[in-house]
């Protein structure tokens, strides 16, 4: 219990501070619509969605797999898979730089319009891809207070230093080179940190053992690979199907599933260094318990936010990034549907059984349907369509990982997951989403979008937070009969 708390507490830390960093990442769109043009915004969405396609691609699960060798390594080769992983991540990026540099004959059609940056683009992709190293190492030493800190200064000063940019000059060339300083200072503190908790001594690199960490990472690299693109791909057809002002309100559209995944990732990656220790002494229950305790967080957390952004989608959008980009309500509708199965969180189980193989070929078979429904929907039923192909694909990713880590661990799949709890969170969300919905188009129908979304929130918060509490007093109360009538 005592290392429950302190897991609860870790992951509660890293989550607060990856919530504030959300938070800037929501407030700087905010800021950029309104000093871009709508070019210039759909350009900036464009360049880092060309960014993060690469960035799933060449990381290969390569400093994810830190999770799995320095818990069970001594200080030396703590220090070489270290090096080793940092080396992998500056080829990586200089490849990556490559494939989308305006020197690359194969490039997208989509990506011509970011070909005016000339070297810039392809500067920023591979400082991204040595400094994505410092999201994850100090969290696999446990030293997540140390992480939070990061994070939230690095995110005030990139939300302050590209809005104050933005507002004085709306040139968008000018906020690519703060982006590079940005990185650039990112690397610094990235060094420093390696220096003074593994040192720059050898070993650098061995052969053996960066075979090993590659063989346990490209399975799963490959998998996380083809998952990132398939949640990406309807972003390409929106891009490669509707004119750039429309793909910048569909991207906006997706603005929770990273609101998401950083809660998700806060929790789990907390959970998964003990996760990884009770895996390797054989305690599979144990390590498959964590995991739903983890998913239950997230669950209880992010249930009432997307209920609140589902049902007011059109005010949100209109107050935050203005009347030019509501089109992007009904496509948030259609995400939000799809980040409701999100929240339960099983690629590190996967990661941990080295199920890799088994990821690949889901994620790829998923992937070919993705697009395709993608595809249709988007000729079908317009931007909201374009949406579909991703949604549809979490459903099935789910579903068949969970048959599979039922048939390896033996545990069937209702005891994977505490389903009567996320069951019931989500039953606490909808209920408090309907009332807000209701209560505010009754009483507040011509009333302004600020008044109309201040009051639905505090309904949401109120009746979410005095149901989850009625649900744990009579959990408790529940419990403690049934302990008094086992009693002899």
């Amino acid at each position: 219990m005592a290392i429950r708390d302190s897991l609860k507490w870790r992951a509660l830390s890293l989550g607060a501070a990856n919530g504030f960093d959300y938070g800037m990442q929501f407030l700087l769109p905010v800021v950029l619509v309104r000093f871009l043009t709508p070019e210039a915004f759909g350009q900036y969405r464009l360049l880092w969605l060309a960014i993060m396609t690469v960035m799933v691609l060449i990381p290969l699960n390569m400093p994810q797999t830190l999770y799995y060798f320095l818990p069970r390594s001594d200080t030396t080769t703590k220090r070489l898979h270290v090096h080793m992983t940092l080396l992998y991540l500056g080829v990586a990026g200089m490849l990556g730089g490559l494939a989308i540099s305006p020197w690359n004959p194969l490039l997208p059609s989509g990506m011509l319009t970011l070909r005016e940056f000339g070297v810039l683009v392809p500067a920023l992709l591979v400082m991204v891809a040595i400094t994505f190293l410092l999201d994850i190492l100090p969290t696999v030493e446990e030293r997540v207070s140390w992480q939070a800190r990061v994070i939230i200064v690095l995110s005030v000063t990139r939300t302050l230093t590209l809005g104050f940019a933005a507002w004085i000059t709306g040139d968008l060339r000018v906020l690519i080179w703060l982006l590079l300083a940005l990185m650039l200072l990112k690397l610094v503190l990235l060094l420093t940190y390696i220096g003074k908790s593994h040192g720059f001594g050898s070993p650098w690199f061995q052969r053996q053992p960066f075979l090993s960490q590659l063989r346990h990472a490209a399975p799963l690299g490959v998998s996380t690979a083809l998952y990132g693109l398939r949640n990406q791909a309807d972003q390409w057809v929106a891009a490669s199907l509707f004119a750039l002002s429309n793909f910048a309100a569909f991207s906006i559209a997706a603005v929770l599933g990273p609101m998401v995944n950083l809660c998700r990732q806060s929790v789990n990656y907390t959970f998964l260094p003990s996760m990884s220790r009770l895996q390797s002494h054989g305690d599979m229950a144990g390590m498959v318990d964590l995991n739903s305790r983890a998913n239950l967080m997230v669950a209880t957390l992010v249930y009432p936010v997307l209920a609140f952004a589902f049902v007011f989608a059109e005010e949100i959008i209109i107050l935050v990034y203005t009347q030019t980009y509501v089109a992007a309500a009904p496509v948030m509708r259609v995400y939000i549907a799809g980040l409701l199965v999100f929240a339960v969180e099983l690629s590190s189980i996967i990661l941990l059984m080295r199920e890799g193989a088994f990821a690949m070929r889901l994620n790829f078979l998923v992937l070919i349907g993705s697009v395709v429904m993608s595809w249709l929907g988007a000729h079908l039923f317009g931007l909201a369509g374009a949406a579909a192909g991703s949604t549809l694909a979490l459903y099935a990713d789910r579903y068949a990982t969970l048959r599979r880590i039922a048939g390896t661990t033996g545990i069937p799949v209702k005891a994977l997951q505490d389903w009567r709890g996320l069951g019931l969170q989500l039953f606490n969300a909808v209920i408090s989403g309907a009332l807000a919905w209701v209560v505010v188009g009754h009483y507040l129908p011509a009333h302004g979008l600020p008044l109309r979304l201040i009051a639905g929130g505090t309904i949401v918060a109120t009746v979410y937070g005095l149901l989850w509490l009625a649900s744990r007093f009579a959990h408790v109360h529940l419990y403690g009969v049934r302990k008094q009538n086992i009693q002899p």
